[in-house]
């Protein structure tokens, strides 16, 4: 089925709010796959940063946060918990402030290099699906099969809104679906891996179709990859 020890390297890539990080999860599950959302490894990385105090432009503190932090996820009853230095900051990494501030250092190259490792390592072995901004650009440019998700901003704002809102959040949706805009502005402008689609990932708009029909349209080129695959082996 392929040369990794456990299966394919999947990779979904999309912008903020596409439904990537929810479409990852269950098609892992389904798979029998590990997910690994290399999104919530950037917030948290952002989160030690921020709490940190540390100006993202200052280089040697960051090298030295960056060379020392230990992002790992866990998921107790199929529960993904993300861990920043063994501290469980799930929902704080969750807020708009972290949107921001991700997007903001997640360019930056030490930020950059120690997330670089910390994932390939995690998915070289396959059997992983990675969700994230650069996974079939970057990451693993070499991905068996790559997808990239997207939907209008209007539809991710909205999405956002009710998310945050469900929480309690004192936001409106036309303030999310701006800060929708501004993170889609600053993520596909910034000079090191910029949000992009890859060549030969399959582009889903998931604007107007729920999580089943994505699934399935994702599973099918998963099937055709594997079947493509053994005729040749």
């Amino acid at each position: 089925m392929s040369g990794r020890r456990h299966g394919l390297v999947i990779a979904i890539d999309g912008p903020s709010g596409a439904g990537k990080s929810t479409v990852a999860g269950q098609l892992a599950q389904r798979l029998g796959y590990r997910k690994i959302d290399t999104g919530a490894m950037y917030r948290a990385m952002a989160w030690l940063i921020d709490r940190a105090g540390i100006d993202p432009a200052d280089v040697e503190e960051l090298e030295r946060l960056c060379s020392a932090a230990e992002i790992r996820l866990d998921c107790p009853n199929d529960v993904q918990r993300v861990f920043a230095n063994g501290e469980d900051v799930t929902e704080l990494i969750r807020t708009p402030a972290m949107s921001l501030m991700t997007s903001r250092i997640s360019a930056l190259k030490p930020v950059r290099e120690a997330m670089l490792r910390a994932q390939r390592l995690m998915g070289q072995g396959g059997g992983v699906v990675l969700e994230g901004r650069d996974i079939g650009t970057v990451v693993f440019p070499d991905a068996e099969v790559k997808f990239y998700l997207f939907a209008s901003p209007e539809e991710r704002g909205r999405r956002r809104f009710a998310e945050l809102a469900g929480k309690g959040e004192q936001v409106t949706q036309e303030e999310t679906v701006a800060e929708v805009a501004r993170r889609d502005l600053q993520d596909s402008e910034r000079d090191l891996a910029p949000l992009r689609q890859a060549d030969d990932a399959i582009a889903i708009d998931s604007s107007a179709i729920g999580i089943e029909e994505v699934l399935g349209i994702m599973e099918a080129a998963i099937r055709e990859k594997i079947s493509s695959t053994e005729s040749v082996t």
